[in-house]
């Protein structure tokens, strides 16, 4: 560290799942599109990670937790191409080979498993022709991509049964066992941005008149419902379970006017169960939908006593102060982490940041290392 730099605690060590996290820098899950692209878009080999992945998160493996982009626990889940899954064998041995570069640097990786919902499109599920969602609801306002890169309307959803929800709990079951193999230290589950797990917590959403709609805790059911699946299961145990949340988020069409009551009854709900950390996107730089007063990571720590990260456009010193307010233990970025992969070195060092990766690095339709694996390191002059 220099010496124009002050001891910054989010350089500090922090206990999460059981495991001492070197420092308090988060690599954000952000959807990159980087795995190979085939002609046949069903086959397996574009949603399979590869040495594109593998040198991406090893790159930047000094932060404290990686997690990874969003990674499709099914065909039904599925609604990017050239995202990766993790339901094949293949795609587990592609993902050990990422946990395995990381492992060898020191690093501990998470996994964020993921179910696309209503904004997925049914050409990317061939054997039902179906998209899911609580409700019969579309997005009013947005565009999906069909499994040949169409841009169009968004799908009038199918409401999930019973027996959909079950099958649905049961498909992140087994990706959470098939992370295990593939050695991922924990997984975080994707509740916001309009996905399957957000549009059942949001009115605006869920319509249900049984026992996943309505309430606060009738909405966070098939949250809870999922953790408590991966624990019976024994892939992972609680303190290694995650899940991330986007309260204030309009990205899919999302936004209620309880927003605010809901989200902070979520925490609460969840807060017994002793998981591992709750990602909150906690500024507006994402969008904000205006219908219901902003949720800080604060107004979450009141009722939630296990670690919070925060995010969302934070700069180093912004991150600093809330973790001295202990608002939040952690921090993590995104595009900034993309164009610094030696993000912590520089923090540690004050030494000058790149600019934030553009919006097309984030997930470029063309694959490839440019935007992805081309940013260098600093070079002190």
């Amino acid at each position: 560290m220099s010496d124009q730099t002050p001891k910054l605690q989010l350089l500090s060590p922090v206990t999460v799942g059981g495991q001492t996290l070197r420092n308090r820098v988060v690599l954000a899950p952000l959807t990159r599109a980087r795995c190979t692209s085939t002609t046949d878009p069903f086959d397996p080999v574009n949603a399979t990670p590869n040495d594109l992945l593998v040198e991406h998160y090893a790159q930047r493996a000094s932060g404290g937790l990686l997690v990874t982009e969003a990674t499709a626990v099914s065909e039904m889940g599925w609604g990017w191409r050239n995202a990766p899954k993790i339901c094949t064998p293949e795609q587990v041995a592609g993902w050990k080979r990422v946990t395995e570069a990381v492992h060898e640097k020191g690093g501990v990786m998470y996994i964020q498993l993921w179910h696309g919902g209503r904004q997925t499109h049914s050409s990317f599920h061939p054997s039902t022709g179906k998209i899911f969602a609580p409700s019969a609801i579309a997005c009013p306002n947005a565009k999906v991509k069909t499994i040949d890169g169409e841009s169009v309307k968004a799908e009038v959803p199918t409401e999930m049964t019973l027996g959909n929800i079950k099958d649905t709990i049961q498909e992140f079951v087994t990706a959470a066992r098939l992370s295990k193999e593939a050695g991922f230290d924990g997984v975080e589950l994707h509740s916001g941005n309009g996905y399957l797990i957000d549009t059942f917590f949001q009115s605006s959403t869920n319509k249900r008149t049984d026992e996943y709609g309505g309430s606060i805790e009738n909405r966070c059911r098939f949250l809870k419902d999922v953790v408590e699946a991966i624990i019976a299961d024994g892939s992972y145990p609680s303190e290694r379970i995650a899940f991330h949340i986007s309260p204030q988020g309009n990205y899919g069409d999302m936004g209620s006017d309880d927003n605010f009551d809901q989200f902070v009854g979520i925490a609460k709900i969840m807060n017994p169960l002793g998981l591992a950390y709750v990602n909150m996107q906690d500024g507006l730089g994402f969008g904000f939908h205006e219908k219901d007063k902003i949720v800080t990571c604060a107004d979450i720590r009141k009722v939630w006593d296990g670690p919070i990260i925060g995010n969302i456009g934070l700069t180093r010193d912004v991150a600093e102060g809330m973790i001295r307010s202990g608002a939040v233990d952690m921090c993590s970025w995104g595009r900034l982490y993309m164009s610094n992969p030696d993000l912590v070195e520089r923090f540690t060092n004050n030494w000058l940041l790149a600019p934030e990766a553009p919006y097309q690095d984030w997930w470029r339709t063309d694959g490839g290392a440019e935007g992805y694996n081309t940013y260098p390191t600093y070079t002190p002059e």
